[in-house]
């Protein structure tokens, strides 16, 4: 039978805004995006013939001309392919649309080929010639970007070999990755006498109806099954792409190029990641007993995770309520925070409509400090849908106050791009939670917030870990499916617990998460962002006037600063192997008010 909220949910879609792209470009036709693209190969052509070769002779401020022509290129280039993406991501099924943001991307790849050697003659420069330029003013305001980029020079190739890894992206990894994405946006499960797309059968683990969360997990289950030989396959490819590459710059680990991008030390990563797997018992495995006693079963099936509790209503949050919800949470912290949000709800920046063949999930993307970031949701009217915009707005709101960087700088360390995400939804939380006064809907609400903390923290450790194995096993031989859903079925049941049964068909679930793919090893981040914001928060609660302003500063600092002089104005040290335990140490306060319940 169909969803009891389908209709409600249909009448909700038809006040979800869709976005104006007009600021990027007029159209997928618009005769401005072949003149972006006409100067800038000539402005590239022109750069590479002037400086190529030369750059280890320049002095200081011709240094930094260079650089500051090389930042407008790639502005202009990021703008063409932010656009084509947004476009191409709001439409996966459209040809012409496909067709575009492929050529796009080819284009844009062939320009900035010409670029690649700023970079690595960059980074053959001695340490004390460059102590020598960097006195040069003009020069010194990029040293935070001349500084993480030599973090590569011990695993730098020759010029034409990475020239051929740049060139071969596009026909390689990214064709691998957009067969993905058109893969899993074009997945239609029938429910209910229709076709669903991806984003609202999930939807449907989270109904009020345990039938229908049991037949909604076995049709995606049937599903992914169908598709399994094609996500293997992708999967297969990728992590092999990774180990080549890996093997050819001698990275010592899998994980190595990501905790470098992330300009974070290996054991800061490796003492989060040991902190919360010792931490499964004490929390995911308590609270799904608890919440599988709520619910009066002795176990829960692996479809009632995020299944609702008896005494919610299961109600539906409009648009414009969830807009008031977060945007007061947000002014109530930080008016100007709340100013800046406001002005994706007021000019055209989100896009939240549900559509067939919208990519799933939710982004922010910052395009470039040119111009200004875009929202992309699946909004759907649950709770979990507003903590998702408030989570995606604290994106957009930090990614417009880093613009100011330059977009040389502007680009935050996933480790601390999720702060800001993860803080907004706290702060909505807390005042969701602080406006009830319903003694169970509190619970409930308290509830809620412990299932998406065990999301952020739990889960996507577990993520990790099952990356981890993937790439440790597949130097051996391509892996089956069955290897690779062995290895999900083992960390999703350590990571879970007793409290939850795993069914044959949940082996399958691992092939369609985007994060695996697009990519490697980002989901650690989310773990180091929740238990980061939570001890950020414990700081707020007991600090003065001036936390708003030190708060807005780490965001305006963009990637002009490391996590460690960024937290240093919190008292907060994430080197510290105890750090981590107080984000966690907050999870499990909140699962321990929830046992006393029971």
């Amino acid at each position: 039978m169909p969803e009891p909220d389908q209709n409600m949910n249909e009448a909700l879609n038809g006040e979800l805004p869709e976005w104006n792209l007009d600021d990027l470009f007029l159209g997928i036709n618009s005769p401005a995006l072949e003149t972006a693209l006409g100067e800038a190969a000539a402005k590239s052509k022109s750069l590479a013939k002037c400086y190529r070769g030369r750059v280890r002779d320049l002095d200081g401020d011709q240094l930094a001309e260079l650089i500051k022509g090389y930042e407008g290129l790639q502005d202009s280039l990021g703008r063409i392919i932010s656009y084509s993406h947004l476009v191409y991501a709001a439409d996966m099924g459209d040809s012409n649309i496909s067709q575009f943001f492929q050529t796009m991307r080819e284009r844009c790849t062939d320009i900035s080929t010409d670029l690649l050697f700023v970079t690595l003659e960059l980074n053959r420069i001695g340490d004390s010639k460059l102590a020598e330029l960097m006195e040069t003013p003009a020069l010194s305001k990029y040293w935070p970007w001349i500084r993480d980029r030599r973090v590569f020079r011990p695993y730098q190739l020759s010029d034409e070999v990475e020239a051929l890894l740049h060139e071969k992206h596009v026909s390689g990894r990214g064709a691998w990755t957009r067969l993905f994405d058109e893969t899993v946006a074009g997945l239609q499960f029938s429910y209910g006498g229709k076709l669903l797309n991806t984003s609202e059968a999930f939807n449907l683990l989270s109904s009020s109806d345990g039938g229908v969360r049991r037949d909604v997990a076995a049709e995606i289950a049937r599903v992914l099954k169908l598709n399994i030989r094609t996500l293997t396959l992708i999967t297969n490819t990728l992590i092999k792409d990774k180990e080549i590459e890996d093997r050819w710059r001698q990275l010592p680990l899998p994980i190595s190029s990501r905790n470098l991008e992330n300009m974070v030390e290996d054991n800061v990563v490796e003492a989060l990641i040991t902190s919360v797997k010792e931490s499964y018992p004490r929390l995911s495995h308590r609270y799904y007993k608890i919440k599988a006693r709520w619910l009066g079963l002795k176990q829960l099936e692996y479809w009632d995770r995020n299944a609702p509790l008896p005494e919610d209503d299961d109600r539906l949050i409009t648009w414009e309520d969830a807009k008031q919800s977060v945007l007061s949470a947000y002014r109530a912290f930080s008016p100007k925070m709340a100013d800046i949000g406001k002005l994706f709800f007021d000019n055209g920046w989100i896009d939240a409509r549900v559509r067939p063949d919208k990519t799933p999930g939710a982004f922010s993307h910052p395009t470039v400090p040119s111009a200004h970031p875009y929202i992309l949701l699946n909004y759907q009217g649950r709770t979990r849908d507003v903590m998702t915009l408030a989570h995606e707005l604290g994106h957009g709101v930090h990614q417009v106050l880093a613009a100011g960087q330059g977009l040389l700088m502007a680009e935050t360390p996933l480790t601390l791009a999720e702060t800001a995400s993860v803080f907004g939804e706290q702060l909505t939380f807390r005042a969701m939670l602080d406006g009830e006064r319903d003694a169970m809907r509190r619970r409930i609400m308290l509830a809620g917030k412990v299932e998406d903390m065990l999301n952020t923290v739990v889960r996507q450790v577990a993520f990790c870990e099952f990356e981890r194995r993937l790439h440790d096993l597949r130097p051996e031989g391509e892996l089956a499916s069955d290897a690779i859903s062995d290895a999900w079925m083992d960390v999703q049941s350590e990571s879970l617990g007793p409290g939850i049964r795993l069914h044959d068909d949940y082996r399958s679930y691992w092939s369609y998460i985007p994060h695996f793919i697009h990519t490697p090893f980002y989901v650690y981040a989310y773990a180091f962002g929740d238990c980061l914001v939570n001890a950020l928060y414990g700081v707020y609660q007991s600090s003065g006037n001036d936390f708003e302003e030190k708060y807005l500063g780490m965001l305006s600092s963009g990637g002009a600063k490391r996590h460690g002089e960024l937290l240093e104005p919190f008292g907060l040290d994430a080197s510290d192997p105890t750090f981590w335990n107080k984000g966690l140490d907050v999870i499990e306060g909140f699962v321990d008010e929830l046992e006393q319940a029971f």
